[in-house]
């Protein structure tokens, strides 16, 4: 596979985790040297306008009331209606709909590939923003068209420094510290958490490529409810029992005794290693209700892959997918697709690596780990189910 050429210029990948990431902001200059959007304002404004697209308007002012949010699917009529300036449409997950987006995430592959969430893009006249704000995962901002001038604070954010009784999160008063106007090309990176503004200066697109980061409450339902699943479906499944129970002075008193027996049921629970990583795995590569993979109906046998791949033909992962894997060294390793467990053993892990590190394959490198026939069967199965498809097949 082709190394995709580092977006952070001379700053090196691991110089950037240790000093940047989650840490403080980085302007990168010309990350991107001549880049073209992919996509124009006129085509994100009719994916907009798709069922099953989430895409929603701010308008600022000049709309039925200050900072007014509509969710799409939009219509032609509703873009006739804008106002002149003072509003953003933004549309999540284009990477689903247009390739080249889905390509660029391979620019970010120093970060582990589950922590990505999507590429939003975003269309701006001049004027328009989405006010001061402050967002609660990583993202990389890329100019894609037009120029944008982007300032931040260092300042703590106080929890009534928000505009009441509206739909977004936009902060009342903003003093910023520094401040910068990018072109195309130009990538923002923003830790979690900093206050910042984006202002158009003239007509402009801005992608943005955001990570995931849930909250503690979402991680510890889920392994909660996934614990009790587990444990119900156990008819042994254990009891709190007492059998040294000692008498009491008070029965109305709960011992430390009784205090130490529960907590240590709550530590066996999440000192179970291998249930923990095989949960955690299916939490990050779960997809969202909205990810529905294509259908079509695909009946590919072993030999036309190995046909379609010598005649040169690419294969990529569908970005309807997440991918993920755990090495268990010498006990093999497990392979999560969309939230679904499998396991395999231990001289397949150089293919599975290479199935969840890339998104579009290496031709050659795939041919010699399809030469083992398991793996060829989970590749025509991925291919069946439309989790992988060949590029000319889009």
């Amino acid at each position: 596979m082709t190394k995709t050429p580092s977006l952070l210029g001379d700053l090196s990948t691991e110089t950037f985790l240790q000093e940047y990431w989650q840490k403080r902001p980085l302007l990168i200059r010309n990350a991107l040297p001549s880049y073209q959007s992919p996509i124009s304002p006129d085509e994100l404004a009719g994916l907009a306008c798709e069922e099953g697209v989430e895409s929603r308007l701010i308008i600022e002012k000049d709309g039925p009331s200050p900072w007014y949010l509509r969710y799409g699917p939009f219509t032609d009529t509703d873009f006739q209606q804008l106002p002149e300036t003072n509003w953003t449409l933004l549309v999540q997950e284009c990477n689903k709909y247009v390739p080249e987006l889905a390509q660029l995430l391979d620019h970010f592959n120093f970060i582990p590939r589950w922590r990505v969430d999507d590429v939003m893009v975003s269309f701006a006249p001049q004027h328009g923003s989405v006010g001061p704000h402050v967002d609660q995962y990583d993202v990389f901002l890329i100019q894609a068209y037009g120029t944008r001038r982007w300032q931040i604070s260092n300042k703590i954010v106080d929890k009534d420094n928000f505009i009441p009784n509206i739909d977004l999160q936009i902060m009342q008063e903003f003093s910023p510290t520094e401040e910068w106007v990018v072109e195309p090309g130009d990538i923002l990176y923003l830790p979690p958490g900093l206050p910042h503004f984006g202002l158009a200066l003239e007509d402009c697109m801005t992608l943005s490529v955001g990570f995931r980061a849930a909250s503690y409450s979402d991680i510890l339902t889920n392994f909660v409810d996934k614990k009790i699943q587990h444990m119900t479906q156990n008819e042994t499944a254990p009891r709190y029992s007492d059998p040294e129970l000692n008498l009491q002075k008070h029965s109305g008193e709960i011992s430390q005794e009784s205090l130490n027996k529960v907590q240590d049921i709550l530590k066996e629970a999440i000192e179970d290693k291998d249930h923990m990583q095989r949960w955690f795995a299916q939490l990050v590569t779960q997809t969202s209700g909205t990810d529905e993979i294509p259908t079509d109906e695909i009946q590919m046998s072993s030999q036309e892959l190995f046909n379609r791949l010598r005649n040169g033909d690419v294969l990529i992962r569908s970005e309807y997918s997440r991918f993920a894997f755990i090495n268990r060294q010498e006990h093999g390793c497990y392979l999560f697709i969309d939230g679904e467990e499998s396991r395999f053993e231990k001289a397949l892990l150089p293919a599975i690596a290479e199935l969840c590190d890339q998104s579009r394959y290496d031709t050659g490198a795939l041919l010699n780990h399809l030469q083992d026939d398991v793996f060829s069967e989970l590749v025509v199965q991925l291919i069946n189910s439309n989790k992988l498809y060949f590029e000319n097949d889009e």
